[in-house]
């Protein structure tokens, strides 16, 4: 009888001193949950750019763009990176969610479907390679022809990676075509917003 009595205080004291140890381990193994999204994928973000979100810019006008990009690599791409302005005549602005400001899958997807469903109207690129941890910063400048109005479309800014190819055109010069990488497939959170047109 004392024996048993014996055992059982020997448990209390191991639980008693084991307890805290065990809640501090699955407190940490909680904080410690996967890191948010823009940790994980390759993130391509605008520094600084103008004209800004919203700007409404003067219709059927050349409009000056200069943009200050960062791309912040996650893993392995080579390709190029883009700042360009694109004219969608089917998605408006309302209908997409872009905040140069957050990085999530949403506005990446956004992206690539403006980027899909858009034509160009100026773009600047530059040859880029970089491995997991590495930061590049870029300055890209250009000139860009604002369509007469939107009719019911959208007018954005937008920053974005993808695989180059030069093509040789019919006059002899050079043209280089521009692949938009999908931003699940390879994990790149692209970035972007808004423009206006001046009536």
């Amino acid at each position: 009888m004392m024996r048993a009595t014996h055992t059982h205080g020997t448990w209390r004291r191991l639980l008693a001193a084991t307890l805290p140890t065990t809640l501090v381990l699955l407190t940490l193994v909680g904080c410690l949950g996967e890191p948010e999204i823009d940790e994980r994928w390759t993130l391509v973000e605008f520094i600084g750019a103008s004209p800004g979100p919203a700007t409404a810019a003067p219709g059927g006008q050349p409009l000056d763009v200069t943009v200050r990009g960062r791309i912040t690599y996650r893993q392995i791409h080579t390709g190029f990176f883009v700042a360009e302005v694109r004219y969608s005549p089917n998605i408006p602005a309302t209908n997409v969610v872009l905040d140069p400001l957050q990085h999530t899958a949403e506005i990446a997807l956004d992206v690539d479907r403006i980027l899909a469903n858009s034509v160009t109207a100026g773009r600047a690129t530059r040859a880029v390679t970089g491995f997991d941890h590495l930061m590049q910063e870029f300055d890209l400048n250009f000139t860009a022809q604002v369509p007469d109005s939107l009719l019911g479309g959208g007018l954005y800014l937008l920053l974005y990676m993808g695989e180059g190819e030069e093509i040789e055109l019919q006059d002899g010069t050079d043209s280089l075509v521009v692949t938009p990488f999908p931003s699940g497939p390879y994990e790149i959170l692209h970035s972007g917003y808004s423009l206006g047109i001046m009536p």
